[in-house]
């Protein structure tokens, strides 16, 4: 995977609802050209069948096996939720401060998948991408190759 464009990573944003968080990765997304509008509702139906939550502080948005129809080329957005939200319920929280959308063609998807986990499974790399003060820090901080 190429390193990440600065258009593809956006700090210090904040989400009301996990729905709202889902949409915005979708729609940069189809803003870089990689999915079709419809991928973006097929990223929240996926959420709903399956929480797109991963633990570590970390979800990845993306969307359903029905929806590959509709991606064009693979991509990847980073975007860092400094206040968090909440991709559980109220009685069980499952706060996100980085949210990583992706979109993958063919197998693809899942190594976007495995790769952002592996990285992520290791807390001070979530630590880093969350406090990042600059987009040059992310892509330092990331090393998903």
């Amino acid at each position: 995977m190429s390193e990440l464009a600065f258009d593809m990573i956006e700090l210090n944003k904040a989400f009301a609802t996990k729905e709202e968080a889902i949409r915005y990765c979708g729609r940069k997304l189809v803003e870089a050209g990689c999915v079709e509008e419809p991928y973006i509702d097929a990223m929240v139906e996926r959420d709903a069948m399956l929480s797109v939550y991963m633990g570590n502080f970390i979800a990845i948005p993306h969307g359903t096996d029905e929806a590959k129809a509709f991606v064009k080329k693979s991509g990847i957005c980073v975007i860092q939720v400094p206040d968090g939200v909440n991709f559980g319920t109220e009685q069980e929280e499952k706060i996100a401060t980085v949210l990583f959308g992706i979109a993958g063609v063919g197998e693809e998807h899942l190594q976007l998948v495995q790769q952002i986990a592996l990285y992520c499974s290791d807390m001070d790399n979530v630590v880093q991408l969350a406090d990042a003060l600059s987009k040059e820090e992310v892509t330092h901080n990331l090393a998903i190759a």
